[in-house]
């Protein structure tokens, strides 16, 4: 076997060990997460004015497992990121590896952020101007698949797309990506994240705008961000060079 052999099979098996560290952390997480998760569905659902209403005996074991999986995920970020700098370490410089390490955190937190923005500010506005619509008309009962699955089809993407400048940071401290390419990027980015917004928010034009805003924000935060980090790598390669 050659060299070049040798090393894609050395490659693999790093993922493959990265990735069932990151399966066996996100398996614990969700035990854990199992055992407090009628504590968690307690705090979700302590501003409804009624009970949620169940189909199924299974729906609520279902829903369960659904709320322990996103705390799981939540939970999994940090190591992920983790086993992902593990795995790109060997070919980073020594102060590139400081730098990137610190990411870790931020992206964290910027998950968090995302989901908090979802379900406290994005959440309570949808769902009051969908039940407004519904007006005197319709008795409004939610089940308790429906309203779960509606949150967290809501929240859950925010948790990534919230990642977005802390992404950009660590591709433009790899010098994979720069500000100019982001800039020139712009028009195409606006649209997929468009089409994105689109996609995960509910089929109404005030959600669409409620979702569309704070991405493109983001999008343009990261730009700026992605400028200092550049600005910075410029000047650095000037004084050592």
């Amino acid at each position: 076997m050659d060299k070049t052999k040798m090393n894609l099979v050395e490659h693999l098996g790093e993922v493959r060990k990265r990735i069932i560290i990151v399966l066996i952390a996100f398996i614990v997480f969700l035990c854990l997460s199992f055992i407090f998760v009628q504590d968690i569905h307690q705090f979700l659902v302590k501003d409804l004015d009624d009970k949620l209403a169940l189909l199924g005996p299974g729906d609520i074991l279902w829903i369960y497992m659904l709320i322990a999986g996103v705390v799981a995920i939540a939970a999994t970020i940090p190591i992920a990121a983790f086993q992902v700098w593990k795995f790109v370490k060997p070919a980073l410089k020594k102060e590139e590896q400081k730098v990137t390490l610190a990411f870790i955190p931020g992206i964290f937190m910027l998950f968090l952020l995302g989901i908090s923005f979802g379900y406290f500010i994005l959440f309570p506005i949808v769902l009051s101007f969908l039940e407004n619509l519904a007006g005197e008309q319709f008795e409004a009962v939610f089940t308790v698949d429906k309203y779960f699955r509606f949150m967290i089809n809501l929240t859950l993407p925010f948790g990534f797309l919230f990642e977005m400048p802390a992404v950009i940071m660590f591709l433009t401290k790899l010098g994979i990506i720069n500000p100019y390419r982001l800039v020139k990027a712009r028009k195409i980015s606006y649209f997929v994240l468009i089409i994105i917004s689109v996609i995960i928010s509910p089929p109404d034009l005030v959600s669409d705008i409620l979702v569309i805003v704070p991405l493109l924000t983001l999008y343009e935060f990261s730009i700026t961000l992605s400028k200092l980090v550049f600005r910075g790598k410029m000047e650095k390669m000037k004084e050592t060079g």
